[in-house]
C-alpha cells in the first residue's frame, strides 16, 4: 500500500519536473510517514528551495488522496498519511493474501544456487551447515520474488582427496569394518592418511597418482568411488530430510570429468594459458595465477568449476548464479569471474560468491576430537534434546512433544545462524540458542504460539472494525512493520542476506509482545476486539511466512 503511494508520488514529480526523486520512510515516525527531498528539483530549476518545497507540497495535496497532512521541513516535504485508511487497507491486504502476501508473479528469470556441497567419504560436519541453510533460505526468498531456481548440491566427489582415500583404503582398510560403518571408517582412514603423510610425505604423491588413475577410468578405483559416493549420499539424506532441504541436482565434481577438455582447449586457442614448471596456468596482472592443469596432466578444482559453470549457463541459462561458499574461497571466485571475462563471455557479472564466516567456540574454529570434526547430526540431535527439556519445564502435558521439540530445536540452530550477518564468524553456543527468551528461534515460535492461542476459536468480522483505534501509536507501529515486509524481502534478495528477514521477524515479534502488554486484545468492545484480532492474525501470517523463508517450521503450541 505505502509502496503504491511512493510510486504514485515519484511519477507525479517526474511528470511535472522530469526529475527522479527518492521517497523515503523516516526512521522517526514523528517526522511523518513519508519524506520527499526536493534538492534535486531545486538543483535542476535553479529556483528558491522554499518555493519549490511549497509547490511540491501543493502538487501532492491535490493528487494523493491518502495524504492527511503535509509539513515542509528544510529541504523535505514530510507527509502524514491517514492512519485509519492506510492501516485498514494494509491489514486487509495481508489477511486476503495470506502466505502469498509480498509474493511476486513469475518473472521467468533463473537463479542457480550452488550450496551445501559436502565431501564424500566424510561425515556431514557442522562446517557445512552454514552453506546449506543460507543457500536454502536464499532459494526460498528468490522463489517468493518470482524467480525460477535451480538448487545444486555440487558434491565434493572428485579430486586429490579421493586419491588419499584410495591409498588409505588399500593400505589400512578393513572391508568388514567399512561395510558395517562406512562413513565413520572412511573418515578414520582419511585422518590416518594425514597422520602418516606427516611422517612419509611420499604418500601425497601416491594419492595424486591414485586420483590420476580414477580420471583415466581405472575400473577398480571407479567401483570403489561409486560405493563411497552412494554411502555418503545416504548419510547426507538423513541431514537434508531433518532440515527439510531439497536439491534439483546432485551433479558433483566427478560429473564434469569429461567436460573440462573443451575449456582447456579454448583457453589455449585464445592464448590465455602458459606453462609454468610443466603446469598449465592462467596469469593475471593483479591476482595470483590460477592453476588449470597439473604437471602430471591431472585436473584441478578450478578446471572443474569452470566446466561446471559453462555447463550450467548452457543448461539453465541463468540470470544469476550464487556460490554459497566460505569467505576463504573469495580469490577462487574472483579468478573464475576474471577468466570468464578474458574468454570474452558477457556473464561474468552474473556470478556471485556468497561468502560466510566460520563457526567458533570460545573464539576458535569449531572442532572436537583430535583429527575430527563436529558432526552436524549430533549437534542437531542435541539441540532437539535441549528443546525438549525446555518444553518439559514449561508445558509438561503438551501433546506431540517430540515433534514440537524437533521443530523448536531445529529453529534454534537455524535462526541462531541466519540472524547474523553471513560474512561474520559466529560464536556457537547451543544452550543459548535454545532459550525461549531473547533473540532466539524459540522466542519467535513462542510469539506465534501466543497469537495462535488468542485466535483459537475466534471469529473476526472484518466489516465491523474500529478504525479510530488504529490511530494509536502501537497499532500504527505494527502496521508499518507489516507493510515493510515487502521491502525487507527485496533487500534480502539484493544483499543475499537472510539476516534481514531474521532481524525483521525479531522486531515484529517484540512489537507484538509490547502490544500484548499494552492492550487488552480480547476486550469487551466488539469493534475493537475485531480490529485487534485482525491485526494479530496479520502478524502471525507474516511471522510464519518469514520463518518459512528461513527454512523454519512454525508450531501452533509449545
Amino acid at each position: 500500500m505505502i509502496n503504491n503511494i511512493k510510486e504514485n508520488i515519484k511519477k507525479l514529480i517526474d511528470d511535472k519536473y522530469e526529475v527522479k526523486v527518492v521517497v523515503e520512510e523516516p526512521k522517526d515516525i514523528k517526522m511523518g510517514d513519508l519524506a520527499i527531498p526536493v534538492f534535486p528539483i531545486v538543483k535542476k530549476l535553479h529556483r528558491p528551495l522554499p518555493e519549490i518545497a511549497n509547490e511540491v507540497a501543493l502538487l501532492i495535496k491535490d493528487n494523493i488522496s491518502e495524504v492527511k497532512e503535509l509539513k515542509v521541513v528544510g529541504g523535505f516535504v514530510n507527509l502524514i498519511l491517514s492512519k485509519e485508511e492506510m492501516s485498514k487497507n494494509i491489514i486487509l491486504e495481508v489477511l486476503n493474501n495470506g502466505s502469498n502476501y509480498a509474493s511476486k508473479d513469475k518473472n521467468h528469470e533463473v537463479v542457480c544456487l550452488d550450496y551445501s556441497s559436502p565431501n564424500i567419504a566424510k561425515s556431514f560436519s557442522i562446517g557445512h551447515l552454514r552453506s546449506t541453510i543460507i543457500g536454502n533460505s536464499l532459494k526460498l526468498i528468490y522463489q517468493k520474488l518470482g524467480y525460477d531456481t535451480v538448487s545444486i548440491n555440487y558434491l565434493g566427489d572428485w579430486g586429490t582427496q579421493f586419491g588419499k582415500m584410495i591409498v588409505a583404503y588399500l593400505k589400512w582398510g578393513d572391508k568388514e569394518k567399512i561395510k558395517n560403518d562406512p562413513i565413520n571408517e572412511m573418515t578414520s582412514l582419511y585422518v590416518k592418511f594425514h597422520e602418516e603423510a606427516k611422517k612419509d610425505p611420499s604418500l601425497e604423491d601416491e594419492a595424486r597418482q591414485a586420483f590420476r588413475k580414477c580420471e583415466l577410468g581405472d575400473p577398480k578405483y571407479l567401483e570403489l568411488w561409486r560405493y563411497i559416493r552412494e554411502e555418503s549420499l545416504k548419510e547426507s539424506a538423513q541431514i537434508y530430510d531433518l532440515l527439510g532441504v531439497t536439491f534439483d541436482s546432485y551433479n558433483g565434481e566427478a560429473f564434469y570429468n569429461d567436460k573440462m577438455d573443451p575449456i582447456i582447449r579454448e583457453l589455449e586457442a585464445k592464448k590465455l594459458v602458459e606453462l609454468d614448471d610443466n603446469a598449465l596456468i592462467v596469469r593475471f596482472a593483479d591476482l595470483p595465477p590460477a592453476l588449470i592443469k597439473r604437471s602430471d596432466g591431472g585436473s584441478l578444482y578450478m578446471t572443474r568449476d569452470l566446466a561446471a559453470l559453462f555447463y550450467r549457463k548452457k543448461e539453465y541459462n541463468f540470470s544469476k548464479i550464487l556460490y554459497v561458499v566460505g569467505n576463504e574461497q573469495k580469490l577462487h571466485f574472483e579468478q573464475i569471474k576474471r577468466i570468464v571475462s578474458m574468454l570474452g563471455y558477457d556473464f561474468a557479472d552474473e556470478i556471485y560468491h556468497i561468502g560466510f564466516g566460520l563457526y567458533l567456540t570460545n573464539g576458535k574454529k569449531m572442532s572436537t576430537r583430535s583429527g575430527g570434526v563436529v558432526k552436524l547430526y549430533d549437534v542437531l540431535m542435541k539441540a532437539i534434546s535441549l528443546a525438549k527439556e525446555e518444553i518439559e519445564l514449561k508445558n509438561k502435558n503438551l501433546a506431540n512433544k517430540d515433534e514440537i521439540a524437533k521443530k523448536v530445536g531445529l529453529a534454534s540452530v537455524l535462526y541462531n545462524d541466519l540472524k547474523n550477518q553471513r560474512e561474520l564468524d559466529i560464536e556457537f553456543d547451543l544452550n543459548s540458542c535454545v532459550k525461549f527468551e531473547g533473540n532466539t528461534g524459540p522466542y519467535l515460535l513462542y510469539s506465534g504460539v501466543r497469537i495462535a492461542s488468542i485466535l483459537k476459536d475466534k471469529e473476526i468480522d472484518l466489516n465491523n472494525l474500529d478504525l479510530e483505534v488504529l490511530n494509536k501509536d502501537i497499532y500504527y507501529e505494527i502496521v508499518r512493520l507489516l507493510n515493510g515486509f515487502k521491502v525487507v524481502l527485496e533487500k534480502s534478495a539484493t544483499d543475499f542476506a537472510p539476516s534481514h528477514i531474521a532481524k525483521y521477524l525479531y522486531t515484529l515479534a517484540t512489537t507484538f509482545n509490547k502490544f500484548y502488554a499494552l492492550e487488552k486484545i480480547n476486550c469487551e468492545d466488539i469493534k475493537i476486539r475485531n480490529t485487534n484480532l485482525a491485526l494479530i492474525k496479520a502478524i502471525r501470517i507474516i511471522l510464519n511466512e518469514g520463518l518459512r523463508l528461513l527454512g523454519i517450521d512454525y508450531v501452533n503450541e509449545m
